[in-house]
């Protein structure tokens, strides 16, 4: 009593206009409920929203049981956070169904390049493209067994750099033996460039010839694959000591005992006793799908028109990988390539993160593309 005298002394007289009075009277059972604090309590009746009407002793009371409607409204408040389970998701940073591929004959009579891809278990994919020579026979025959045969092994071995080592050499037996059973000996052969994708992280690469794969982290080109060419020291080594010789031609192009340009091959069983070989070089990445954007596997049609980052490059202006591939094999057909041209874009998480501005070719580039139109 004193308080509330002491109040209205100070500040004459709380009253409320009867028709607020009223509302609160028909609203108090509503929004007069468990007091959950005292944020009115030691402030001065005017200063509270009260001004006439009610005496300053109901104000108080009003006031003592008043709790704003808008912290009821939004549920209750609690002493402990809630901590939900972890989220359990489906979701994949890798689409099977996404991977794009393109191949075209190009300026050749014939289209001797081939490409696969599959999905070999749950978490097992496979990609591969071939580029053939002396007939589209050796090329032809991988595109149809590679991916049957990395499956067999996958069942009995888990190392993917072992199963990858392992089924080249395969291939190339069961290629070798399947022409010497036709009574011939024809000089058909190609290229093997295959990519393993396990558990959407772990990604193998082995190759054989000068079919490149190119992985583009962070907006750069980073080559998978080294060229199997007579221009490699290592390379020209074992062939002179496997009793083969080196020849140029008159374009400075290095050929195995003047006929094949690579070292390393599947097929060409007449060059296997010169030091030709189907062993790969395998490598072993392990991706991180917020840096990592896509994979490139492409024949020499492509990549011997157009450099890594070039390719990469020009993939990043994409808005989906087939639209990439395509875009590719347009390039290095305008470029003049004369060769058979196959692309495949394999997308991984960062697609799309690392875009640039479009590429304007250099004068350099347009004076070589313009020699070799004329």
């Amino acid at each position: 009593m004193v308080r509330c005298l002491v109040f209205a002394k100070q500040w004459k007289m709380c009253r409320l206009p009867s028709s607020i009075t009223a509302v609160l009277s028909r609203s108090a059972p509503l929004i007069i409920k468990r007091s959950r604090g005292r944020a009115f309590q030691n402030m001065p009746c005017s200063s509270q929203g009260f001004s006439t009407s009610t005496s300053c002793k109901q104000a108080l009371a009003l006031e003592r049981g008043f709790h704003p409607m808008s912290w009821d409204s939004f549920g209750t408040w609690l002493d402990e956070p809630i901590v939900l389970p972890p989220r359990s998701t489906t979701s994949s940073v890798f689409s099977f169904k996404d991977v794009g591929c393109v191949t075209e004959t190009g300026r050749r009579k014939q289209n001797e390049d081939r490409y696969s891809f599959a999905r070999l278990s749950d978490d097992t994919f496979y990609f591969a493209v071939f580029d053939g020579h002396g007939g589209a026979a050796a090329a032809e025959f991988c595109a149809r067994h590679f991916g049957h045969i990395i499956k067999q092994r996958l069942t009995c071995e888990s190392d993917l750099e072992f199963v990858l080592m392992k089924s080249f050499l395969q291939i190339d037996e069961v290629f070798s033996k399947s022409v010497y059973s036709l009574g011939e000996i024809p000089s058909a052969g190609t290229t093997a460039t295959v990519a393993l994708l396990q558990n959407e992280t772990e990604l193998v690469v082995a190759s054989v010839g000068d079919s490149r794969a190119i992985l583009c982290t962070e907006g750069r080109a980073e080559p998978l694959t080294d060229d199997h060419t007579p221009r490699r020291w290592d390379e020209k080594e074992r062939i002179e000591q496997s009793g083969g010789f080196i020849d140029w031609n008159s374009a400075h192009e290095p050929y195995v005992n003047g006929k094949l340009a690579m070292t390393r091959s599947i097929g060409d069983v007449q060059m296997k006793t010169f030091g030709v070989i189907a062993q790969p070089e395998v490598r072993r990445v392990k991706l991180h799908h917020s840096k990592d954007s896509f994979l490139v596997l492409t024949t020499d049609g492509v990549s011997g028109t157009m450099e890594n980052q070039e390719i990469c490059d020009n993939v990043k202006r994409s808005q989906d990988p087939t639209e990439a591939a395509t875009l590719l094999i347009d390039q290095a057909l305008q470029y003049g390539s004369q060769d058979n041209v196959t692309t495949m874009v394999i997308p991984f998480g960062a697609w799309g993160k690392y875009k640039n501005s479009l590429i304007a070719s250099s004068f350099g580039r347009i004076v070589i593309a313009a020699g070799r139109w004329s």
